[in-house]
């Protein structure tokens, strides 16, 4: 919301001082964000991509979530941190409306793919077997379809629930609806978004690490696959739990605001800034998570620093060879060409990312998933 909305106090020299202090500060924590959430979550996707490395559900599905975290970052964070460093809305109707359409279309997007992802993880954990034929490559992508469709659906009233206009020769970007709608509409999204997504994603954890804790033998070693499928699933835990703690203050704000006491002032304005903070922060912490618990991430993060830093040695040294060795432009431009040629090649062949994939277990054999027919988990 806009300052002259939002901080109100009786003091103006105590709100201009607060206002003075969060407007410094917001932007550089907003800008943090931005930069720690774009590099991370353009490193998943990379890792992904490269080689082909989205062959299985798992990889689809935490795929898609990292295409909806970088689209929050990137619509969504800048756009937010002006609010705070400036008194009018300078980006227009159109980004008005759009800016929080993103906003809430990405954090369905987020809540759909974990539940979706819950389900899978069950799935091949309960029924390793039996839900082969159904956790197939081709049905997660239809999944993920049906998952941004639904995000459409469900927050597609916020294109008209924010519009631009004059308060006091202020341009602000603020509900227009009336209050028992925008009431409705808070409260409707907060059961569809978070109550009921989290009701499912505990439901089916509970059942999944239930299974683990009683089908165990803690005399059996564990094989190779069912460390790599016990390892992914406590990885999209982590992040689960991590989604519904980040989201849970900034659905607890408007709750206050709607039915309890949440009076406007410089107290409550800090609440709802820290809230909206943690809740954007979610879109940055899961590459994190990603490289603390995924060796395989971990290695694909490396592989990609390294070579950029070894594309960027070599293109250094032919650059000082071609200035040292020739005179003309012309001729220039001919030996760039022809030193670029090899260089792409050792890049590329540095930048090779062996193909893996994070659940291991779908790599068994059909013999080795007979003889298995029951899962024996350690669980940590």
């Amino acid at each position: 919301m806009n300052r002259s909305l939002t901080l109100l106090n009786s003091s103006g020299v105590s709100e201009s001082n607060t206002w003075q202090l969060i407007s410094v500060i917001i932007p550089l924590v907003y800008s943090l964000i931005f930069l720690i959430g774009t590099v991370g979550n353009s490193l998943v996707l990379a890792v992904l991509l490269r080689n082909g490395q989205v062959n299985n559900t798992t990889n689809l599905f935490i795929l898609n979530l990292g295409v909806a975290d970088l689209c929050f970052i990137v619509f969504c964070v800048p756009f937010q941190a002006t609010i705070y460093s400036l008194d009018d809305w300078i980006f227009g109707p159109f980004m008005c409306k759009a800016v929080h359409f993103f906003i809430y279309l990405t954090m369905y997007a987020s809540s759909f793919t974990l539940t979706t992802v819950s389900l899978d993880r069950y799935l091949a954990i309960r029924y390793p077997l039996h839900s082969r034929e159904l956790r197939t490559p081709r049905n997660a992508v239809t999944a993920i379809c049906f998952i941004w469709g639904l995000s459409f659906i469900f927050s597609g009233p916020y294109v008209s629930y924010f519009q631009e206009y004059q308060i006091t020769n202020i341009t602000v970007c603020h509900p227009i609806w009336e209050m028992s709608q925008r009431k409705i509409m808070d409260l409707c999204t907060f059961v569809f978004s978070y109550v009921i997504p989290v009701l499912i994603l505990s439901f089916t954890y509970l059942k999944t690490i239930r299974y683990l804790w009683t089908s165990v033998d803690p005399m059996k070693v564990m094989s190779d696959s069912k460390k790599g499928k016990r390892k992914v699933t406590r990885m999209i835990i982590i992040v689960t739990v991590l989604f519904c703690l980040c989201w849970l203050p900034h659905h607890l704000v408007i709750l206050c605001f709607w039915f309890g006491y949440f009076p406007l002032n410089n107290v409550t304005f800090v609440l709802r800034v820290l809230s909206h903070l943690i809740s954007y922060a979610n879109s940055c912490v899961n590459p994190i998570v990603y490289a603390l618990v995924s060796k395989h991430f971990r290695k694909g993060f490396k592989k990609i620093f390294s070579c950029l830093l070894h594309k960027r040695v070599i293109n250094k040294v032919h650059v000082a060879q071609v200035t040292h060795t020739v005179s003309t432009l012309e001729a220039d431009l001919t030996e760039i060409i022809d030193v670029n040629e090899p260089v792409h090649r050792g890049a590329s062949t540095c930048c090779h990312i062996p193909i893996q994939t994070w659940d291991k277990a779908e790599q068994l054999s059909h013999q080795e998933k007979a003889a298995n027919s029951f899962i024996t988990f350690n669980v940590t």
